[in-house]
């Protein structure tokens, strides 16, 4: 089974959207009519039916199963996604913190250290290392900013603070925030360049809490399935229930990975995020770029679906929204697409509105005859001849 979730690739908000100030939000649907998006490929399998994608006509009959999935976790991050995705349903979100984070553990962090730190609000990735940076580069003095997530991130310049010494003090701050305080993530967020040309490498790192229940990915695991982690996947489950593990460099790379573990591993869950939609064009309020990017990956996944066997199945999914054409740059509450295809689906199959991104972590679960986990129900049988 190949699972790719599309970071923030949202579909439209979710009822309770307004309580996240997200009313309105629709990722796909709103670049669509700043943007006119040709994806054939995802036409085909359906998307028409789960997005208002502006000027794209429904196909009369989809590849194969299609629908979309609301989230019943509270919350709108990745970490909540994923997990949810795999099985776990949080009834409380992540504490954020939007005045930035109190003076106590900034303290404790600036002591285990050596350091002192600047920042210490909420802010864009981008926009606060082009604010920021300069000092940085004159004090040595690490980054530190959130968002909208429950995320602690720390930005600071390779020639400045190289990666190990930066994952050193993010391994201290995970102790501190995540352990200590519940917080959910800590990013590790380098960057290069000179000031007004800073970018950021593909050096980051996530630090996430274990999940906090059985995933499907324990389950996969402990019945001796290969899980195979592409991106960010690895770091979303603290490492848990994954069997072996690439990182990745861009969306690109991600699929060139899906598609050599595919040649190469027989059996299995292949699980792979694709994060560029997300950090490089969601977040940066990019609809131009976001666009882009999708048809980048339809014309992948057009050469990837030949590539499926005979008792294959590939999902496509996402794991929150991030409408680049709003005026904020965080995640969105909203819903995701979910497609199923392989020669054994049964073309044209509507799985509606699923209640839970649970549902596909228990249909994944029922695939390999593990579980059943605590949340979802599952439509295996609804999908396949």
């Amino acid at each position: 089974m190949i699972l790719i979730v599309l970071d923030s690739v949202g579909v439209g908000e979710l009822p309770d959207a307004e309580a996240y100030g997200d009313r309105g939000s629709d990722t796909l649907g709103n670049i669509s009519r700043i943007v006119p998006l040709q994806l054939p490929t995802l036409r085909s399998l359906g998307l028409p039916r789960v997005a208002r994608v502006h000027g794209m006509a429904p196909v009369d009959r989809p590849l194969g199963a299609f629908g979309r999935m609301a989230e019943r976790s509270a919350g709108k991050d990745s970490v909540t996604g994923h997990w949810e995705i795999a099985g776990i349903v949080l009834p409380k979100a992540f504490p954020t913190f939007p005045n930035g984070f109190p003076r106590e553990l900034i303290a404790a962090f600036e002591q285990r250290i050596g350091r002192g730190t600047i920042g210490n609000k909420a802010a864009s990735g981008t926009v606060i290392i082009d604010e920021l940076g300069p000092e940085h580069m004159r004090t040595g003095e690490p980054i530190v900013y959130t968002s909208a997530d429950s995320v602690f991130q720390i930005a600071a310049h390779e020639a400045v603070i190289p990666v190990r010494e930066l994952y050193r003090i993010c391994g201290i701050a995970y102790e501190l925030a995540a352990e200590g305080m519940g917080i959910g993530r800590v990013i590790a967020r380098p960057f290069v360049g000179a000031p007004g040309r800073f970018t950021r490498t593909a050096n980051r790192h996530d630090y996430a809490l274990p999940p906090s229940g059985t995933t499907m990915l324990d389950l996969l695991k402990a019945a001796g399935q290969p899980v195979f982690a592409i991106g960010k996947v690895q770091d979303l489950f603290a490492g848990r229930g994954i069997t072996a593990a690439v990182h990745t460099t861009s969306d690109d790379h991600g699929v060139d990975e899906i598609e050599n573990a595919m040649r190469a591993v027989p059996g299995g869950l292949i699980f792979a995020n694709l994060v560029d939609f997300d950090t490089l064009y969601g977040h940066r309020n990019d609809p131009e770029g976001y666009a882009a990017n999708l048809e980048r990956f339809d014309a992948r996944l057009a050469r990837l679906l030949p590539m499926l066997r005979d008792r294959d199945l590939l999902v496509i999914t996402a794991d929150h929204g991030n409408d680049p054409t709003t005026a904020s740059t965080d995640h969105a509450r909203e819903h995701v697409p979910l497609f199923v295809v392989g020669t054994r689906v049964k073309a044209g199959v509507d799985l509606g509105t699923r209640a839970t991104f649970a549902d596909l972590g228990q249909t994944i679960a029922d695939v390999f005859h593990v579980g059943p986990l605590s949340n979802g129900a599952s439509f295996l049988r609804d999908v396949l001849d």
